[in-house]
């Protein structure tokens, strides 16, 4: 086949913010409801690094019925005097890439955001983009379409104003008043089918309260007729307490900070007595979701201390009780809130999931060591409980080890490594191999009669199963329930765990439509958050939904997935019908659960996904933990709305 000619016409030069439309993802990690939350935060963070350079005070963020959004603050305002470029420095801003005021460290010391590229990119992003500067005594505005602007940056007055704006902020133009008002309307063909959540946005706003003393931050849900404001003085410490509210807590929240300039950096930990880490990490207000430095200092230091501790203190004897990072960890809730001048800092990209600098390793692991060091020398009670949660956590890693060791060494042993249970597939490529955990084996039966053998695997699992919210993991790995899911899905657990080995793509979670189902689901749901959390994160959960209807109407059958269809439907017919409910998966022949449940043309899955960390876990520890107030609580307040054949 001839090859086409490769000249100079194949070249493209993408002009203004066209490469952002052009590929968005690179600037804003993705299209999903991760990348919309992203542009919200990017713009919310414009106006919180005004709280830095300390102006503002105040923040309002308004989620609108149309759903765009409104950010204001009452910082300095955006420059809107003429740039050496030829146009107005907003229009510049809102209009180019890296183009602010965040480079040179003058007009901003300390700020979230890097790269000059945030709200140009949400610009560039949206179908409807407008900006208000107030400065004193005059007012002054710009509208964008898909990042163009429209007219050139003008005055607008009070009457202006008051058409735009919602009443109740009761914005004024004064002498004294000054501040950014940002509206963008996120454009539906990039972003499909996402809009703006309300909690997700509670969170981020309530973090940025927690960070940064002094700022208010006044959120408004207009969709659902919801206000709330949140302003705290107790700063990362109260972070901390917060988070830990439905836990048993082991000890009060340890507090500490160094400042060495440019860099500055404060620490909140507290220990409970779950098994999990709850660990948030912050540079200059940003969440930095994948850690970096700061974070690789803040463990190596705690590593150290209690190391040395354990020692001194007659804990740690000899190599055979020798403690790990995990075991120190177990339990740990912390907070480090890393600051420095924003021309310094290097990201792994520009949503800043990452910090890269290498200095601040040591400067956060001197930090700790020497806060962590003095806590324990002045607080021994604390440093004995926290010793003795360690310690169990060693002992039950080594316990844990040593089933984990028999469980393989008995399932080679029995059978190749793959439990008697399994009905694996033909295919051995993960990419195209799904397995279906199926409830009871009478459910299994129609599950493996019905199947593409080709690339779906059977895994009928009978009953309860353990809730591993309240196991540790040598009784999770004795389990045989467990034990054979584990074998089955290949990746290992815990210190051998390495997704690299996982035979299915797809993991589908297949149980009944009733409460028992409902229950027996969550425990599943719950043993791969908390123990495989890897599979949940990489997208490869999912829970089946089977039919809850079938109606009958002389030789035609058609399923219904929600009482709200199934009633549409009956409303239609005009001669004798038949319904029936489906109760189990056992009440299905093997041809109607193929055609309903496990047809990729035809099914309904849902995917497990974790889109607020800090959230899921509160619900998990509320709703399978040991403390049974906050779930009574939960349940009374959420009992009118329950859905079970959800």
């Amino acid at each position: 086949m001839a090859q086409q000619e490769y000249t100079a016409a194949e070249i493209q030069v993408l002009e203004g913010l066209e490469p952002v439309r052009k590929r968005p993802g690179m600037y804003i990690g993705s299209t999903d409801a991760r990348g919309l939350h992203e542009c919200l935060r990017e713009i919310v963070d414009n106006s919180v690094d005004e709280s830095f350079a300390g102006t503002a005070t105040e923040i309002w963020v308004r989620l609108n019925k149309d759903g765009s959004a409104i950010i204001r603050d009452n910082g300095r305002g955006i420059p809107v005097d003429k740039h050496s470029s030829g146009v107005s420095a907003l229009e510049l801003t809102m209009t180019k890439l890296h183009a602010g005021g965040k480079f040179g460290g003058g007009a901003y010391k300390i700020s979230g955001g890097l790269h000059g590229v945030g709200a140009s990119v949400v610009n560039a992003l949206s179908s409807y983009f407008r900006v208000i500067v107030l400065k004193p005594g005059k007012a002054f505005m710009q509208e964008y379409n898909a990042g163009k602007p429209q007219y050139s940056v003008k005055e607008v007055t009070q009457k202006d104003l008051d058409a735009i704006l919602p009443p109740e902020w009761n914005v004024k133009i004064g002498a004294n008043i000054t501040g950014t008002i940002t509206t963008f309307q996120i454009d539906e063909t990039i972003f499909k089918e996402v809009t703006l959540e309300k909690n997700r946005v509670k969170t981020l706003l309530r973090d940025r309260a927690y960070l940064i003393k002094g700022l208010t931050f006044h959120f408004e849900d207009e969709r659902v007729d919801e206000q709330t404001t949140f302003y705290f003085e107790g700063g990362i410490s109260t972070m901390v307490l917060h988070g830990n509210r439905d836990k048993v807590v082991l000890t009060p929240v340890a507090y500490m900070s160094k400042e060495d300039d440019p860099m500055s950096v404060e620490v909140a930990l507290q220990y409970t007595d779950t098994y999990n880490e709850n660990l948030k990490s912050y540079v200059n207000g940003i969440h930095t979701t994948d850690g970096g430095t700061h974070v690789t200092g803040f463990r190596m230091a705690l590593t150290r201390v209690l190391t040395d501790y354990g020692k001194k203190a007659g804990y740690i004897k000899d190599e055979k009780t020798a403690i790990t990072g995990d075991d120190m960890r177990e339990g740990l809730s912390a907070i480090i809130y890393f600051k420095m001048p924003s021309e310094n800092l290097q990201f792994e990209s520009q949503t800043k999931a990452k910090l890269n600098n290498p200095e601040v390793q040591g400067f956060v692991q001197s930090a700790v060591k020497e806060g962590l060091d003095m806590y324990l020398e002045e607080h021994p009670q604390e440093a004995k409980k926290i010793m003795e949660k360690v310690m169990l956590a060693a002992r039950a890693r080594m316990a844990a080890r040593a089933a984990k060791e028999a469980v393989l060494r008995k399932g080679a042993l029995e059978g190749g490594g793959l439990p008697g249970k399994l009905a694996d597939c033909q295919s051995t490529n993960p990419d195209e191999c799904e397995l279906y955990i199926v409830e009871g084996d009478s459910a299994g039966g129609s599950a493996k009669g019905g199947r593409d053998r080709k690339f779906q695997a059977i895994l009928p699992l009978f009953g309860k199963v353990l809730n591993t919210e309240r196991a540790r993991l040598d009784e999770i790995v004795k389990s045989d329930k467990f034990k054979d899911l584990i074998i089955s899905v290949g990746t290992g657990i815990s210190d051998q765990f390495d997704i690299n080995k996982l035979k299915y793509n797809r993991i589908i979670i297949m149980t009944d439509a009733d409460v028992d189902g409902s229950h027996i689901k969550c425990l599943y749901i719950t043993f791969f958050y908390r123990h495989l959390p890897e599979i949940v994160k990489g997208g490869h959960l999912y829970v089946a939904m089977p039919p809850l209807y079938k109606v009958k109407q002389g030789k035609s059958e058609k399923y219904f997935y929600s009482d709200e269809e199934k009633d549409q439907h009956i409303q239609k017919l005009t001669s004798k019908f038949m319904v029936q409910r489906y109760k189990g998966l056992g009440e299905m022949n093997a041809q109607e659960l193929w055609d309903t449940t496990m047809n990729p043309e035809t099914r309904l899955l849902k995917q497990v996904t974790v889109d607020d960390g800090d959230a899921a876990d509160k619900v998990f520890t509320m709703l399978m933990g040991e403390e049974v107030a906050p779930r009574k609580k939960f349940i009374q307040t959420h009992a009118t709305t329950a859905n079970l054949d959800i």
